[in-house]
């Protein structure tokens, strides 16, 4: 059966409450669990859908190795069961269609897990940098491939674990290419048979496209003044400036806050050392609430996405819990 966001909210919050009774392994994720209990407890009604991004890649040669493989189904339902205690609702999975064929797998084999173990999924699209003069047409042809395999009817039992909004698949959009013309995308998913006609979410809020996106999310960033060396930009002041604009103008729009513990691009091959400090875990804490100055029983937020899950590579995972001072 699918959950609607009603539903995954009402499941989220015994969830959530229930944290503060599970044995502590570590004082690290002692304070996620509670800075994750405290947070929900104190806006039961108005907290959001909470989902979390999350890379497939480990195991992978391009990737650091984190001490497991990103195909490992023991691994895979070890981490849904956490992300679980946690209250997280869904994965939202960095994926670049068939092009990448061990992300896509990892991918496949991630959902149905989920589909097992009452879990959802969704796709993050990357969009390609390879080709230039085709964007447009290759985006087409990958979201229609997830489509067939991962969300229309012909993809099977899994596709009751796709995230989905009011009844529509949400495909999240990571833009790398300003040469897609998203208007033709549109058109082209908007062919896709009901229930499955899909809502797009981008990143990039805003611009010349901004019709033909059915809502944006927020991603890590440190706001206006940039990336600082100390890493005491943490990003108060761009989440400020994405709620505001969601609020202002674009109210009919599916907003997707964010919450991170902070940001290290140290150990990634495409570095360029930028930081944000953890803080002792208080950027996780500030990020996780500031949306409520902005939305309320009245106007709830329909979803939090955490980044990241488990991207160790730009210093934002939360899986092993957060960084300790």
């Amino acid at each position: 059966m699918r959950l609607g966001p009603l539903c995954l909210r009402s499941l989220l919050f015994p969830c959530i409450l229930a944290l503060a009774l599970l044995p502590l392994a570590a004082c690290a994720r002692h304070n996620l669990r509670e800075s994750l209990r405290a947070s929900t407890a104190a806006a039961p009604n108005s907290w959001p859908v909470m989902l979390a991004a999350y890379q497939p890649w480990f195991g992978e040669k391009n990737h650091i190795n984190v001490g497991y493989s990103s195909n490992d189904p023991v691994e895979l339902q070890k981490q849904i069961a956490e992300a679980k205690n946690l209250g997280i609702a869904a994965f939202v999975v960095n994926w670049y269609g068939p092009r990448k064929s061990f992300e896509d797998g990892n991918y496949a084999l991630l959902q149905n897990l989920a589909e097992r173990n009452d879990f959802k999924t969704a796709v993050q699209y990357d969009e390609t940098v390879d080709s230039p003069g085709s964007t447009t047409d290759a985006v087409v042809d990958d979201l229609r491939y997830a489509y067939d395999h991962y969300i229309g009817p012909q993809a099977g039992p899994s596709r009751d674990a796709y995230l989905r909004y009011d009844g529509r698949p949400l495909i999240f959009i990571f833009p790398k290419n300003s040469g897609t013309d998203w208007n033709q995308v549109r058109q082209a998913v908007d062919s896709w048979p009901e229930p499955d006609r899909p809502l797009l979410i981008t990143q990039a809020y805003g611009g010349r496209y901004a019709d033909a996106f059915d809502g944006f999310y927020a991603w890590v960033g440190p706001g206006e003044n940039g990336w600082a060396p100390d890493g005491s930009h943490w990003g108060g002041e761009y989440l400020e400036n994405f709620y505001n604009t969601m609020n202002s103008k674009y109210p009919d729009k599916v907003a997707v806050g964010a919450a991170w513990p902070g940001f290290d691009d140290s150990k990634a091959a495409w570095s360029q050392n930028r930081h944000i400090s953890p803080r002792c875990g208080k950027t996780f804490e500030d990020t996780l609430r500031l949306f409520r100055a902005y939305y309320n029983n009245s106007r709830p937020l329909p979803f939090l996405m955490i980044n990241t899950w488990n991207d160790y590579e730009e210093g934002t995972a939360i899986e092993k819990g957060l960084p300790r001072c």
